[in-house]
């Protein structure tokens, strides 16, 4: 049974942890079908600026990365990388998706 593609997971880092992050979500083929990464920057009141230059900007080089997939997996997801991840710098959010399809 397929399972429907009703949200879309966003997580955002730092981009020193972009790796550790893509190499969760590619051993977790039932959870996570696909997912776009789109490089940004970022700061929050929580957030460790380790270089000089971005501690002048006050600012971080971050990746976000996002993934249409099921509710359900998303919050299994989610879980496993709080466990696995514990980072207050790491965040993420759930947004709801009306319509997933491709151009075929």
């Amino acid at each position: 049974m397929k399972k429907e593609l009703n949200c879309c997971l966003t997580l955002v880092c730092h981009r020193l942890l972009e790796e550790r992050l893509i190499d969760h979500l590619l051993e977790h083929p039932e959870w996570v079908y696909g997912f776009s990464i789109f490089k940004t920057e970022g700061g929050s009141q929580k957030e460790r600026l380790p270089s000089m230059i971005e501690q002048v900007r006050g600012r971080s080089q971050r990746v976000a990365l996002q993934s249409v997939m099921n509710l359900e997996d998303a919050r299994e997801l989610v879980t496993h990388l709080k466990h696995e991840e514990s980072n207050p710098e790491m965040a993420y959010w759930i947004t709801p998706v009306i319509e997933f399809g491709r151009l075929e």
